[in-house]
């Protein structure tokens, strides 16, 4: 896939019908729509994104800016597109854009047996830093707790 062919805007309200069907595909506990409404309230700490590939959003992500940190809390990108770069132009645009607003490091937890995502995690500096012992209430796994910490100019 060329990667002109992938655009990420903020996330709007007219979004949440296709964000719920890939939530849907991807999760196990795939938030609930008023999950993704309360994110696009004006007065949250939200930074929401999504990915459009030919006019469709084919992925999303929910980041919440809090002082100088920025937490990543949920990405997702459509089965048939992982893989392809999709979720990495969302992580990279997300930790640019945080960047630019002087946090000075980034938090996340992702799931034990998620390798690809911590290899994504991973490329962008993030390093494993704690464990969250049975984090999810659906398998009872493990989360591992990861960290990026930017350089004092912000350039990540």
């Amino acid at each position: 896939m060329a990667r002109s062919a992938v655009r990420i805007r903020k996330m709007n309200g007219s979004d949440l019908d296709r964000i719920c069907e890939i939530e849907q595909v991807i999760f196990t506990m795939p938030w609930s729509r008023e999950a993704f409404e309360c994110e696009l309230e004006p007065d949250r700490c939200a930074f929401p994104w999504v990915a459009e590939k030919d006019g469709e959003v084919v992925g999303y992500l929910i980041s919440w800016l809090v002082e100088d940190e920025v937490h990543v809390g949920n990405i997702a990108v459509l089965p048939e597109l992982q893989g392809e770069g999709v979720g990495k132009r969302l992580f990279s645009h997300c930790l640019s854009r945080a960047a630019a607003l002087g946090v000075v490091r980034a938090t996340l937890e992702v799931r034990v047996s998620n390798e690809r995502a911590i290899a994504l995690y991973e490329s962008h500096g993030f390093i494993p830093v704690a464990m969250r012992k049975r984090y999810y209430s659906d398998t009872g796994e493990d989360a591992i707790v990861m960290l990026k910490t930017f350089s004092e100019e912000g350039s990540g």
